[in-house]
């Protein structure tokens, strides 16, 4: 190609084994300002005219994608970093509105968000670069990586470290693999900026953030720390005790005993719902689950085969209509004999702390429930720039409703039963006659009919 970039040295690393592509996923764990999109971008050029196919840029949420990619200007050359990146010549058409470019060679690439994964399609997606990992759905890697597989395509994640969450996971996982380039490029490996040049970006952390809150976030900017919880994470403390201590690991279902579920009741794509059982007091967190589709059957007939056999607890506001029926979500519950439970209605403030105690008593599957232990440490506070505090309310993006389903199990797990309640139901028809002479019978019609279509297959 002849638009070279200019690469910087600590650049260099990593971009030369993205163009070699002798393997097919990168990590670069880098400090801010270091120019994680820009080496990616310049490399996706090359990359998508050595081979024809679809090539996406993920951001952790569709919305951010314009103004943070898409309309943004390099203060350098005045010049938008989309165009620089591909310029005009190379193009056959350019989508504005869908953040899409075709090219003339018969490549794409666009622009998607991992809050939005599972809308995205498309045959022969040959490389994914997911921008600012650490801040994404998790669950997107999970939902592209078979397709990449398939084409035998790539995938990059560049970001800045978040706390200790799924973005450490696989820096770590990758530092140990061959089939990964992964890196790690601190200010301190860079020098990229000057002592002057960090001491006024640590001032202006510490002015805008407070001294403590200041001094971590710079830590994690510029230094690259995963120590400590997401800045602003609810549970963050919480969350780091329960892996410092051990208690996420291997937790099989114990079958003595019944097999719960909280749900946050929303669309399939803010419907998380962890299942648990309680076992001698103690709280044991065996599957999270997240449902595929819009049917409320399929969810019910997915809980039951993860092992579900006891009490599902729902929010306080399940007798509203919805799923595109007269039935409110509770009837509908109940005809799949799914016993739904209400949980009483608390503050979120209440909420949150039955959350925190919660974590505090449980033990988690490390495996089945790796996608719901990131939301936890995910779920977190919105930073209210002008007040210089944080908001009460929490970030709307994909670890929201995870945080949300945690509150709820916060409120129910010390009511939920240990013991599978007894199966009194008769299992032949029989009659009484009560003390008003009345003949009553001990099975209902159905119920009836049901045993005898039992006791005629059981005689062959």
């Amino acid at each position: 190609m002849e638009y070279n970039f200019r690469c910087r040295w600590y650049q260099r690393p990593f971009h030369e084994a993205f163009l070699a592509q002798k393997v097919q996923r990168f990590i670069e764990i880098a400090h801010r300002r270091w120019g994680k999109d820009e080496v990616v971008l310049s490399g996706t050029r090359e990359l998508l005219h050595r081979r024809v196919g679809s090539y996406w840029h993920c951001l952790p949420e569709f919305a951010q994608c314009r103004k943070a990619l898409w309309t943004a200007v390099n203060p350098h050359t005045g010049k938008k970093r989309i165009e620089e990146a591909f310029p005009m010549e190379l193009r056959a058409s350019t989508n504005n509105q869908e953040m899409f470019i075709e090219f003339k060679n018969g490549s794409t690439w666009q622009m998607i968000g991992s809050d939005r994964y599972d809308a995205t399609v498309g045959a022969g997606v040959a490389g994914i670069t997911y921008s600012e990992w650490a801040l994404a759905n998790p669950a997107a890697w999970g939902y592209h990586r078979p397709m990449l597989m398939e084409n035998n395509g790539w995938a990059a994640f560049i970001t800045t470290p978040r706390g200790n969450n799924h973005c450490k996971a696989m820096y770590d996982m990758a530092v140990k693999s061959p089939a990964w380039f992964a890196e790690l490029s601190s200010i301190e490996m860079t020098e990229a900026l000057s002592e002057d040049q960090l001491s006024e970006s640590l001032a202006e952390y510490r002015a805008l953030y407070g001294d403590a809150l200041g001094q971590a976030m710079f830590e994690q900017e510029y230094h690259c720390s995963f120590i400590g919880a997401m800045v602003g994470a609810y549970f963050g403390s919480e969350m780091t005790k329960a892996e410092k201590s051990g208690r996420m690991g291997d937790v099989p279902i114990d079958t003595k005993h019944p097999v719960h579920c909280v749900m946050d009741l929303g669309k399939t794509e803010n419907n998380p719902v962890w299942l648990f059982q309680v076992i001698d007091g103690s709280l044991r967190v065996v599957d999270f689950y997240q449902p595929a589709t819009d049917d409320l059957d399929d969810w019910c007939n997915d809980l039951r085969a993860r092992g579900w056999n006891g009490i599902t607890y729902v929010p306080h506001d399940i007798m509203v209509t919805e799923w595109g029926s007269k039935k409110t979500r509770i009837e509908r519950l109940r005809d799949r004999k799914m016993n739904p439970r209400r949980i009483t209605r608390v503050s979120v403030a209440d909420g949150l702390q039955a959350g925190r105690m919660a974590i505090n008593a449980a033990t988690f599957d490390a495996v089945k429930c790796e996608i719901g232990i990131d939301g936890l440490k995910a779920y977190r506070r919105e930073w209210d720039s002008e007040m210089k505090t944080f908001r009460e309310n929490p970030v709307k993006d994909w670890s929201e409703h995870i945080g949300s389903a945690w509150r709820y199990l916060g409120l129910a797990w010390r009511d939920a039963p240990a013991v599978a309640p007894a199966n009194d139901k008769p299992k032949e028809l029989g009659y009484h006659v009560d003390a008003a002479g009345r003949v009553r019978g001990n099975m209902t019609v159905k119920e009836a009919v049901d045993a005898m279509v039992r006791r005629r297959r059981n005689e062959g």
